[in-house]
């Protein structure tokens, strides 16, 4: 994995990967930042990424994907995606801090588009209400979410619920209070403290998490 960028994004998309045992060459401009990283990144160096020559020299198309996290300087982040795509990189992820830079950085090759700032305020909004205790959602309007068995679920089995026909939702699976987790079947049944893992389109899953 390449990560291009070492800011706060960048850096902690570099630790979890590292720590998950992947081989990652970090990349920045920054000597400073560079030599602060050293310690803990095992592949960390100073280089332009806007300069063809440099990744090349790199080697960073022996890697299977790159991120390229520069978000606050939209012509050095352009530039990177486009080096990166001239040199063949078949996986290339994006960060953007608004649509019209996700649009350009599609344009010139990114496969994907991450707005992290965006989807976090998203994602806190839905669980501030407390009525998510963890929510996760796709790109097409799909989200999956952890919440609280309503009072119309408790001893009663999926099926006896009915709850995809009745709220348009999915429970894909119910953690109990100190049991593994248990995925969902017709015959499961649900108990008072339950939580449910629920998937469905997002204005279902944040309605039937309000029922709690």
């Amino acid at each position: 994995m390449v990560v291009i960028g070492l800011g706060r994004f960048g850096t902690s998309v570099a630790r979890s990967l590292v720590a998950s045992g992947h081989e990652v060459l970090a990349i920045d401009e920054d000597e400073e930042l560079v030599q602060s990283l050293a310690g803990e990144l095992p592949h960390v160096v100073r280089a332009d990424a806007t300069d063809l020559a440099a990744l090349r020299q790199l080697s960073v198309t022996d890697f299977a994907h790159a991120v390229v996290s520069i978000g606050t300087n939209l012509e050095a982040s352009v530039l990177t995606v486009l080096n990166l795509a001239q040199l063949g990189m078949k996986d290339i992820w994006a960060k953007a801090n608004s649509p019209q830079h996700g649009r350009i950085a599609e344009r010139v090759g990114a496969h994907r588009v991450i707005f992290p700032e965006a989807d976090m305020g998203e994602r806190v909004a839905h669980l501030v209400t407390g009525k998510m205790m963890d929510f996760i959602e796709f790109d097409d309007g799909f989200a999956i979410a952890k919440t609280r068995a309503p009072m119309e679920s408790h001893n009663k089995t999926l099926t006896e619920c009915n709850l995809r026909q009745r709220h348009g939702i999915t429970v894909v699976g119910i953690k109990r209070r100190h049991q593994d987790f248990i995925y969902a079947q017709a015959d499961t049944e649900v108990k008072p403290g339950d939580h449910l893992i629920v998937a469905g389109p997002t204005p279902r899953i944040t309605a039937f998490a309000a029922l709690y």
